[in-house]
């Protein structure tokens, strides 16, 4: 990919969630909701305090997150549909095999 994100800006790629219920009901395409998990593809170097120190980010190229439903702006990269948003629109890094829903 030949995108560099600038400051404390991340690129994500969406992680598409199982399209079967636990009870074995799929899910059609038009009923599903757009996935809240993704993996950071790209990740700028940085924000600047008030004294002009950088500040690294607490995140990674590699590192699975978990966003809000509306965070980032939706971008298309090499073809590749990705968002692009701040560091502070990340709720959290998810470690291991686990899998998060969203509360209906």
């Amino acid at each position: 990919m030949k995108f560099r994100p600038l400051h404390d800006r991340v690129v994500v790629r969406r992680i598409e969630e199982d399209m079967k219920t636990a009870g074995g009901i799929i899910i059609p395409d038009t009923a599903k909701e757009k996935p809240m998990q993704g993996e950071i593809i790209a990740a700028g170097p940085g924000a600047r305090d008030e004294s002009g120190k950088l500040v690294p980010l607490d995140v990674k190229k590699g590192d699975r997150v978990l966003f809000g439903k509306w965070s980032g702006t939706e971008v298309k990269i090499d073809g590749q549909e990705l968002l692009i948003m701040k560091e502070s629109d990340i709720l959290g890094i998810i470690e291991g095999k686990a899998s998060v829903r969203a509360a209906a």
